[in-house]
């Protein structure tokens, strides 16, 4: 979730390795930066803490790489210093550079105070107006005066939550800042990031995050203390659904309406001027820095933000260079030390280091320092399945083309429309939702973006529909959309839609697998997405179904780039549950936040595939 300290979680490797690694960095860090402690004022006399490191060869100038977070920029103390390396990774950090890191308004050891995704100002009338992007200027412009031997040029990157405020640094940027990488950043959290999906509130993710970040603090601090509550659990799955509707999370055992933010997102239950004031993307127009955004395919949060970013910088700044750079990771994983598995995937090659290799890196120093050349093309794109770095000069691929693949009768998918009438249904049950993943976990685990979903396929309640076996390879690049033709016997429901790739009942075991597990006919999660039925129509205004009416859903799954083997099969489930990840859908048409135990309800979900309500797919298929 957006609260993991990932610049110290994602060191993946052998543990004595790894302290060794941490052990060199401390000791490089100490040898070669000198550093200081300051606050510095923004122009609405608000002071933020900002730890700054200077090489101590003062014989050359030197840019600044900067982070902005709401996560802490700890360790506290002139004289403590980090057991893991400065910046985005290793090699930049032995380059040279000035790395700042700051607190931002409100959090940890800075003064002001903090708001969820702070809303841009587009026309600052005077100094009380301010938001991220002044104070990133202010900052910078404080930086270049009161910090020597620096070269007038400014990077920012960050992940996760610091990549909403790297982000946010574009627009009415300072003129020094000259390369910028939001890299997995929260952009929108109500359409397809970390709180809701399509309207569908991530409940786990969220209960979990607000525990520890929502704590209360009365002034500067360096270490908040403890969470709101005691999260003591071994199964996510019974936890939740023993707690029954989700206002029973402001019980007094739980948030106790203490959760500032908790509340604000039970308040918000559709797309209203809150979450429309916290998306960053009509925000980022007439850029001027050059753009690297990041993202990864099994990222569990940002995924959406990471395109949805890069789409928003691109259609808005068609001049201006923006890069797309999305790998097998999870969130956050290319910072890490060594990135060639996940789950039963082997990607035969280091590809977080290649990424610092071959993108970051020469991003940084080329815009930063003149050094090297640019040749990063518009996107750089690892497809999983053939386990290949593409390069595009447009996202999605120009020769990329949405190609529907219909459900049929006799559960079959088909690039053939239906001839006769048919629906399949299924009974969705609140008290028994489909589990987003088999087996029992105290938290989110992150492998469901690609795990098994033969567990899913066995369960009455999850339709699925599948090719026959390839006759050759086919390969899907860029977005995915779903077009359900559906009626309910109740007033709302949620729909999820899966794309997997079903390995052939031949499939060899890899040796070693990684998980040990029996490959063959193992049904791999490519990509899944959840709606929340009522937001058909419109997201700020949500609409009852009339029970037994067909009616349609359609909506976007986050793009994809992947590879269906010669002789494995396309496979498409359709469910309306997703439990804990997404909060149980009444199924009865009011405000969800609102609902009481007798509001959860059983439904029989008829999905429609004949020629007038003909559901399918459509797959970006790579010509």
């Amino acid at each position: 979730m957006k609260y993991l300290k990932l610049l110290f979680l994602l060191e993946l490797c052998a543990p004595s390795l790894h302290c060794q690694t941490m052990n060199e960095d401390s000791i490089y860090i100490r040898n070669n930066f000198t550093k200081r402690e300051v606050y510095i004022t923004m122009r609405d006399g608000v002071k933020l803490f900002t730890a700054i490191y200077e090489p101590k060869d003062a014989t050359r100038k030197y840019p600044f790489l900067m982070v902005r977070t709401p996560y802490s920029c700890s360790p506290y103390g002139e004289n403590n210093y980090p057991t893991r390396r400065l910046g985005p990774n290793r090699q930049l950090m032995q380059e040279g550079y000035i790395f700042i890191y700051q607190d931002v308004r409100g959090r940890y050891m800075s003064y002001g105070n903090f708001q969820e995704m702070t809303p841009a100002i587009d026309s600052k009338k005077s100094n009380k107006d301010v938001d991220e992007s002044s104070d990133t200027y202010d900052t910078v412009d404080w930086l270049l005066t009161n910090v020597k031997n620096n070269n007038g040029r400014v990077g920012i990157f960050g992940i996760s939550y610091p990549g909403f405020y790297a982000t946010a640094s574009l627009p009415d940027a300072h003129p020094a800042i000259k390369a910028v990488s939001p890299q997995a950043p929260v952009t929108d959290e109500f359409i397809g990031d970390d709180v809701n999906h399509k309207g569908a509130y991530y409940l786990m993710d969220n209960f979990d995050f607000t525990n520890y970040f929502d704590a209360p603090r009365n002034g500067p601090v360096k270490d908040y203390g403890k969470t709101i509550f005691s999260r003591d659990r071994d199964d996510a799955y019974k936890f939740f659904l023993d707690l029954g509707p989700i206002k029973n999370t402001n019980g007094p055992q739980y948030f106790n309406h203490i959760g500032k933010i908790w509340n604000e997102y039970l308040a918000h239950d559709t797309y209203d001027d809150y979450w429309k004031a916290r998306n960053i993307r009509p925000h980022l127009q007439n850029i001027k820095p050059a753009v690297l955004v990041v993202g990864g395919w099994f990222d569990a949060e940002d995924l959406f933000g990471a395109l949805a970013t890069y789409e928003a910088v691109e259609k808005q700044n068609p001049k201006n260079l923006n890069t797309l750079v999305m790998g097998p990771w999870t969130h956050g994983a290319w910072s890490g030390r060594d990135w060639s598995k996940f789950a039963t995937h082997d990607f035969s090659q280091n590809t977080a280091q290649y990424y610092k290799d071959e993108m970051e890196t020469k991003f940084f120093n080329f815009y930063l320092k003149d050094k090297g050349t640019m040749d990063l093309p518009e996107a750089y794109i690892f497809e999983t399945g053939s386990n290949q770095w593409k390069k595009y000069d447009a996202w999605p691929p120009k020769n990329s083309a949405p190609i529907p693949f219909y459900l049929r009768e006799n559960k079959q998918l088909s690039r053939s429309l239906p001839t006769e009438n048919n629906f399949d249904e299924y009974l969705s049950d609140p008290a028994n939702p489909v589990p987003y993943i088999k087996g029992k976990f105290s938290g989110r685990n992150n492998e469901y973006m690609a795990d098994d979903q033969r567990f899913a396929s066995e369960r009455p309640d999850v339709l699925t529909y599948q090719t026959d076996s390839l006759a050759m390879d086919i390969t899907i690049s860029g977005k995915i959309t779903a077009d359900i033709f559906a009626s309910i016997s109740g007033t709302d429901a949620d729909f999820i839609v899966k794309v997997i790739d079903v390995l052939p009942a031949n499939e060899p075991n890899p040796n070693p697998n990684p998980k040990n597990l029996e490959m063959a006919g193992f049904q791999r999660l490519v990509r899944a997405e959840v709606f929340r039925g009522k937001f058909r129509n419109s997201f700020e205004k949500p609409e009852p179904f009339n029970p037994g009416k067909v009616e349609e859903i359609r909506f976007d799954l986050p793009d994809v780039a992947h590879t269906f083997k010669k002789g494995h099969r396309i496979m498409i489930q359709v469910q309306s549950s997703w439990f804990p990840l997404v909060d149980r859908n009444p199924q009865k048409f009011l405000r969800i936040p609102d609902a009481a135990s007798e509001d959860f309800q059983k439904s029989t979900i008829r999905i429609y595939h004949d020629p007038q309500h003909a559901s399918r797919i459509f797959l970006p298929l790579l010509n």
